[in-house]
């Protein structure tokens, strides 16, 4: 099927449902995933620097040293963003870069970076959605403990402060965490990012401290910029049990509780889920749920795929992570393509939580390569955003509050463990020569805004 015909069939279902004109329609990144720069104008190491240099760590021995050179080619990215057509950006301040110690002064060089980033944005007509946090966490903090460190969440809230108070005049929409259910069960349960441990005392006392910098941080954005929208980036995907045996059944129960609940329960309703309550009882002080659940203005979700979990009873945690079956559709990188199970977990959301919700990561990941010709035309890319997108407006018309999407990701990039060889750009990047080429998913998801919002056609990406 071509990239027009995709087009069409989509353009035809999304005509019959009514699309808001102020519907958000966006790309997004991450600071260490594309900026590089990694030793440049004062930035201090960030614990993925050190991890990603341990071999065996990520696909290659590849790094986030110079990743898609974004800080100093911000200008050329911006262009491509204002060439697709979107309205906003949403994008990551690296901790390091602004605080190199992760406390204490700041650099001057590191927020003269991002001021350069939001202004460029701003006069391409694109609003900036800024996440405080995306995996980055200074070294200097992980020496002190990291997460283990109850004190994290002031220094988490003096680092919100900076921020708020260098950007707030500008920006006004905030995002305090990007997936901790991924970087806490990730780095403490599985060992598979940052700091690498299979430890689930440290994992339920990371949570809570996790918690309580998302709590600190809504209270010191609300008192330092004057009509700022806040909420937090949760990836939302289904537990599935591999097997349907009792087993099972329970193992993805568990993991939908670390995955999908531990923080946007806590932070939202003010209490964790039944397991992991339990688990984290030992951590918590008295008035910590209230410091917590502060109000936030929207729910962010991050959706992909379902996840597979199956019992195993000599796992740290009494479960294990699983592939998805053999016989579902999948990705090139291995990731089930389920649009039914987006739907779905958007009309949920709506329902459990009563927020707005904004999409602010879907996308495909695949292993590719420029055509003899030197372009890359993404079909199956193109057809997974066109059935996602389609679930997104079935979830609408059954009356979810969702007001905008954000494409993982603008640019190929560093995709943490699977370095440079998993690819979810619709720009493919040459990781050597840094060459910006526009895939066929460019040109499809502009042609989308554009008969989306009804305005000339933008800039050619």
């Amino acid at each position: 099927m071509s990239a027009a015909t995709i087009q069409e069939r989509l353009q035809g279902e999304l005509e019959r449902h009514l699309v808001p004109r102020d519907f958000v329609w966006g790309v997004s990144t991450s600071s260490y995933q594309i900026e590089g720069a990694a030793a440049v104008d004062g930035r201090g190491p960030s614990v993925w620097d050190g991890y990603s240099r341990v071999p065996g760590h990520v696909a290659n021995g590849h790094t986030g040293d110079v990743a898609c050179d974004h800080y100093h080619r911000y200008a050329e990215d911006t262009a491509l963003m204002r060439g697709l057509g979107v309205n906003a950006y949403r994008f990551s301040v690296a901790w390091p870069r602004v605080l190199p110690a992760g406390r204490g002064a700041a650099n001057e060089a590191g927020l003269a970076f991002y001021d350069r980033v939001i202004d460029g944005v701003l006069a391409a007509g694109i609003e900036p959605w800024l996440c405080l946090y995306h995996w980055d966490l200074p070294q200097a903090l992980q020496d002190q403990g990291g997460w283990l460190n109850r004190d994290i969440a002031g220094w988490f809230a003096d680092y919100a402060t900076l921020v708020a108070r260098r950007f707030g005049d500008r920006v006004k929409r905030f995002a305090t965490f990007n997936e901790p259910g991924v970087f806490t069960l990730f780095g403490y349960g599985l060992a598979w990012h940052p700091p690498g441990l299979t430890d689930p005392a440290a994992l339920h006392q990371a949570i809570h401290h996790v918690n309580l910098a998302h709590g600190a941080a809504v209270d010191a954005l609300r008192a330092h910029v004057a009509s700022a929208s806040i909420g937090a980036t949760h990836s939302v995907q289904p537990a599935r049990p591999v097997d349907h045996t009792a087993a099972d059944e329970a193992a993805a129960t568990l993991l939908d509780e670390y995955w999908n609940k531990a923080f946007a329960e806590a932070q939202i309703l003010g209490h964790y889920p039944p397991a992991l309550a339990r688990a984290v009882e030992p951590y918590v002080q008295a008035g910590d749920m209230e410091r917590i659940c502060r109000p936030t203005d929207w729910f962010g979700v991050n959706h992909y795929s379902p996840v597979f979990a199956r019992a195993d009873a000599a796992a740290p945690l009494g479960f294990a992570w699983a592939d998805a079956p053999d016989n579902v559709p999948k990705t090139q990188v291995g990731w089930q393509v389920d649009p039914a199970a987006f739907r779905d977990t958007l009309v949920d959301l709506d329902r459990r939580y009563r927020l707005p919700i904004y999409v602010l990561e879907n996308g495909a990941g695949g292993h590719e390569k420029l055509d003899a010709s030197g372009n890359l035309i993404d079909l199956e890319r193109i057809g997974y955003l066109a059935v996602y997108i389609g679930a997104m407006y079935d979830a609408i018309a059954a009356g979810a509050d969702v007001r905008g999407y954000f494409v993982w990701s603008l640019l190929d990039n560093f995709e943490w463990g699977a370095g440079y060889d998993c690819r979810f750009g619709l720009v493919y990047v040459d990781p050597v020569t840094q060459r910006r080429i526009p895939k066929a998913s460019a040109h499809w998801y502009a042609n989308l805004i554009r008969g989306m919002v009804g305005e000339a056609p933008p800039q050619e990406p």
